[in-house]
């Protein structure tokens, strides 16, 4: 049903993903320009791309398996934006001239956070219905 929750967790995984990339720095340039998600192209996608399979995942709210598994590519596409925010931040320290990291860095480590905690609500909501459809 919509009011698990395991909804919360993919409402607050969508709004991460969705709103903050655009307002929090992701790193600062040698040049004192800060870079936000919405300047460089292909991380905006990804981050709209989580956003979309976040959402998607509330409304597959049917079918748990489904949404596990929808899960979990958000949780390998995050993974991929960390691993680049990751040798990102270790080329940025490697300049002559000091580079900023930025806040939003951190973002596809909460969203992370919040996937697996929804996999975690949703897989104890499928042992419960088990559990049940055994006791028939």
């Amino acid at each position: 049903m919509i009011q698990r929750i395991q909804t919360f967790f993919l409402v607050v995984v969508a709004l991460i993903t969705g709103v903050l990339p655009f307002f929090l720095n992701l790193w600062i340039d040698v040049d004192g320009k800060e870079i936000y998600a919405e300047n460089e192209l292909w991380i905006s996608i990804a981050f709209y791309a989580s956003t979309v399979l976040a959402v998607i995942s509330i409304l597959m709210y049917k079918n748990r398996q489904n949404q596990f598994v929808v899960n979990r590519l958000n949780m390998i596409l995050n993974l991929f934006l960390l691993g680049f925010f990751v040798y990102r931040s270790l080329s940025l320290s490697g300049e002559a001239v000091v580079s900023e990291k930025g806040i939003g860095m951190l973002i596809p480590v909460f969203s992370i956070v919040f996937l697996v905690l929804a996999n975690r609500a949703i897989k104890k909501d499928e042992d419960l219905v088990k559990s049940v459809d055994r006791l028939r």
